[in-house]
Formats: C-alpha cells, structure tokens, sequence
C-alpha cells in the first residue's frame, strides 16, 4: 500500500518547506523508494499562471503543460522526477471543481459545505500523486499553520489518516527556532504554539524539523521534544546551510531521517549513499575558480522570479567546477546608464523571460552589447524575441522593429501573435505550454551542445518569430536552428561569427539538474568561462 507524508509549516512562512520536502525525497528515492511530490496551495486562485511575480515568483512549468508553483522547481531539481498535473493543487481549484460538480448536479441538490466536500476533494487530489508502484507520496502544504486558507487542507489531512490508517501516514511539521541576541538565548516558544495550533485540529506531528541559525542546545531539543509531545530522536534539526541548498539533504541525513521515516510507515529502507551529490558539494565548496555572469531582467530584485534561471546556470559553474558570480541587473538601468557602465564585468549576458513593455529596450540594448563585443549571450523565451527584434534593427536596418505584443503597428512585426491565439480571451492556462520537439539544425552550436537532433523542451509563451521575415535573417547570418517540425517554428536561433550566441524560445533552465547540468547552460558557462579567463 501506498504511505503518505504530509509536510506542514509554522510561525513564518518562507522556512523552506519546497527545499525540506524536495529533499526527504531525494533522500527516500535514494534509499530505495519510488516516491511522488505534490503541492497544495491554500490560494484562491485556479493557478500561478496569472500572478505577479512579484507576489509568487515564477511559475514552474511541467512537461505536460501545467503552471505551477515553483517548489515544483525544487521537486524535480532534487529527485529529477517529472511533476505533472497532479503534482500542484490549488484551493481555487478545488473549490472550483465542487461548484462545477454542484452546477451540473452530481450532489443531488445538497447542500455544499467545506466539510466534506471539499476536504474529500483535497484527499481526492492527495491519492491522485499515487500510482500502482508508489511507495511513498509526499505531500507540502502551502502556507502557515493558524492561516485560515489553509484549514480546510489540514483537515483534509487529519481525515486522510483515518480513511487509509494512521500507520500508513507520517506527519512532518517544519518550524522556526528564533535566537534571540539581546537575550542571548534559543527561544522554542513560537514551536510550542504552532505545534499547539496542529494539536487543536487533530494533527499531533510524528517528525518536528526545526529551522535553525545555529545548533540546538540538547536541553532546547529535550524542551521541544517535552512540550511538543515528539520523541527527541525525532526533533530533526534543519541549520542554515553555509555554501548551498543542495546541502540541506545531507543534514536531515545527519538525523537519520530516512530511517525515522522508514520506522514511522514501517518501510524498508537502505543507507542513501548520495555519491553524485558528495562529489558537487566537495566542488561547490572547493571552485577551480569564479565566473560573472549577468542576468538582464525586469524582477532583478527578486530571488524567486528567476528561480531556475539562477539553478540553471549555478549547475552550469558546477559542470566546469566554477562558482558563479550572478549580476542582478536591471533592464531599465540600462536604458538610462547605458550598456557598457553595468555590463563591463560580466563574462557572459543572460536575458530571461518576462511579460509587459517594461524593461524591454535595455533588454535589446544589452543583447546589443554582446552582440557587437563579443560577449556570450544566452537568451530564453522574451530573451530570443529581443535578440530577433536587436538583429532586425541593428542589422537588417528595419529601425522601427518590435513585436506585436507590444507595438500592432510596427511596419516589422518580427514577433507576432500565433494565428491560434488571437481569438483567446481567458489569459489562465492558454499560452503554449509544456513540451513540444525541436529539430536540430546539423552543425549548428545548438546541436554540438545537445549531442542530438531531435529534442523536446517547455514552452510557456504566446508570441512567436515571424516566418516571414526568415530568409531576411539567415541572409544577414541570423543561422535557425531549431524549429518545431509540426508548424514550422522557429525554437532557436544563433549567430555564425560569434563565440556563444544563442537563443531559444523555449525555457531549458526547468530541464537542469545539479548533478546533470543542461546543454545549453553547460555550454554557455564553458564558453563564458573561458572569455573570463582569456580577458
């Protein structure tokens, strides 16, 4: 039968509930269990797909085409384990869900109410993860213990344990344990209440993992384990990492968390030995040297908002044995300081994706600059249309190109609506997403980096390159290099008389692990690597 663990947090949001539960299943998935991740978000809305990143950060998108939030980023980074579209839940789902089945009347006129309607619904969202040869499904929920959102999810999981047997249910509850300087002391009262808060619903966690600055007193742990009514072995203590998160695992080993788990379910388990990522730890914390590499973007200031861009090119460094240096730079800055002045210490160009006219010039203006010095470039998704857009200009002379998306009157729409999308009206879930095939152009950049012809990527975009303007661009040395078959769109393009210029419509930092770094990252790292060390 199939175990279930429910990953909860309390006192603050923000803890790492996405990196702890990412890696409780790199650990079970390397002591010999086929495990699933999901993610309920207490949130009103249906998806991620609409919201600011400013508010969400991005949104991670699955190979079946599903917005999602971004701890899925963190799921399959750690496990390289597809998520799909039972892997991310959101209470406007659910509740949107109930209201359609009581409009169509699958309720038989009665009457519809939080419980059990929609906490069945969420429990039907929970066995949804599981497949015939799951072992173990974990599942986060968003959000903090004592939100209101979120009480109908963690009722929704008290039930669970009845329905398939508490034996077969492991709680997790993550927590804070603040320091206090001008006390000088640990305090536990903040995990004694948000524990207390789990207690009244009906919850009583098996496993207390307490985010700390510092290491936990054996007499602070003996006070956790007392009050919050949790064996001590099983107060787990999550300390700040020194270099990176993907040594977060090698902590909860450190308490033997597989084997806490493994007692708890009554699963066999084997010691995880974890040597690929042994080996990327002792290199992070051992460079052969350091690289810079600017990110040119409208959400700079934000972590989040280009969470796996930032992933991405970290495991690029790790592939070369390099740390990276990333510089945050805004796009508006260039607009008014210029290129050169914010870009001159940088050693490769990134341009990501984005929405809104915002920004857009000094995104153009910086793939300028690496264009015409020289400077490796990688652009993703609205990163390639600037590229298109920089080339039209710059080099075929048609001064007043842009994209339909943000000028209808360019007399060069180089990037223009799909056919198919101009009758859309509902923005949520209609851009082509998920993963399509791109065809490799032989001898291309594109295709040394992927050592394939043929491979599939993850969309998440509305404008394309206009084909009409092809032969235009090839003639100018604009090389396509990748194209979907099915349609004819163009997925890549490249310069030929250019160290690394790339730029692809799709989105391949989603596809980059740490230990298996993607092509494109891996290639674009080397190249600007070696433009550091040359200059």
């Amino acid at each position: 039968m199939t175990k279930y663990i429910f990953i909860t947090g309390g006192v603050i949001s923000s803890l790492g509930k996405g990196l702890t539960a990412a890696s409780i299943g790199l650990i079970l998935k390397e002591a010999g269990l086929k495990i699933k991740l999901q993610k309920f978000d207490p949130y009103l809305n249906i998806d991620p797909g609409t919201m600011n990143p400013y508010q969400h950060g991005e949104v991670y998108v699955t190979y079946d085409g599903t917005e999602t939030d971004l701890d899925l980023g963190h799921y399959e980074r750690f496990t390289d384990i597809d998520a799909d579209f039972n892997s991310n839940f959101t209470a406007g789902w659910i509740y949107n869900e109930v209201i359609n089945a009581e409009r169509k009347g699958e309720f038989l006129g009665g009457t519809i109410q939080v419980i059990p309607h929609i906490t069945n619904k969420i429990n039907e969202c929970v066995r949804k993860a599981a497949t015939r040869n799951t072992d173990v499904v974990i599942s986060e929920i968003g959000g903090t213990v004592g939100d209101i959102e979120g009480l109908p999810f963690l009722e929704a999981i008290r039930q669970f344990s009845h329905d398939v047997g508490r034996e077969n249910v492991c709680y997790i509850h993550l927590t804070l344990v603040p320091y206090i300087k001008v006390a000088g002391e640990i305090k536990t009262k903040p995990t004694q209440q948000s524990v207390g808060r789990l207690r009244e619903i009906g919850i009583i966690p098996d496993i207390l993992i307490a985010r700390t600055d510092r290491k936990l007193t054996k007499a602070a742990r003996k006070k956790i384990s007392l009050f919050c009514n949790v064996d001590e072995k099983c107060v787990v203590e999550e300390k700040d990492v020194d270099h990176s998160i993907y040594e977060v695992p090698f902590i909860l080993m450190e308490y033997n968390i597989h084997k806490l788990i493994g007692k708890r379910l009554n699963l066999k388990v084997r010691k995880p030995r974890l040597t690929q990522w042994r080996n990327m730890i002792h290199n992070i914390i051992n460079p052969a040297g350091e690289v810079n590499i600017a990110v040119v973007g409208k959400y700079s200031e934000l972590q989040d908002a280009y969470k796996s861009i930032y992933e991405a090119l970290y495991h690029g460094g790790f592939a070369s044995g390099y740390k990276v240096n990333i510089m945050k730079v805004f796009a508006e800055k260039i607009e008014k300081q210029g290129a050169k002045k914010l870009l001159k210490d940088a050693s490769g160009i990134l341009v990501p994706g984005g929405f809104g006219q915002r920004g857009l010039q000094g995104k153009i203006k910086a793939i300028q600059y690496a264009r015409e010095n020289s400077i490796p470039f990688f652009g993703i998704c609205l990163g390639m249309q600037c590229a298109v857009i920089e080339f039209a200009r710059n080099v075929l002379k048609f001064r007043k190109a842009d994209t339909t998306e943000q000028n209808k009157k360019t007399p060069y729409p180089v990037i223009s609506l799909l056919e198919e999308q101009k009758q859309v009206k509902n923005l949520g879930g209609t851009m082509r997403l998920g993963a399509y095939t791109c065809r490799l152009k032989k001898g291309s950049k594109a295709s040394a980096a992927y050592r394939a012809g043929i491979v599939k990527e993850r969309h998440r975009h509305r404008y394309e390159f206009n084909n009409a303007y092809k032969k235009q661009f090839q003639k100018a040395g604009l090389i396509i290099s990748g194209i979907e078959p099915k349609r004819n769109l163009v997925e890549i393009v490249e310069l030929r008389d250019h160290p690394w210029f790339i730029a692809c419509q799709f989105h391949p930092e989603f596809k980059s692990r740490p230990t298996n770094a993607h092509p494109l990252f891996r290639d674009f790292l080397k190249t600007s690597i070696e433009n550091s060390t040359s200059s």
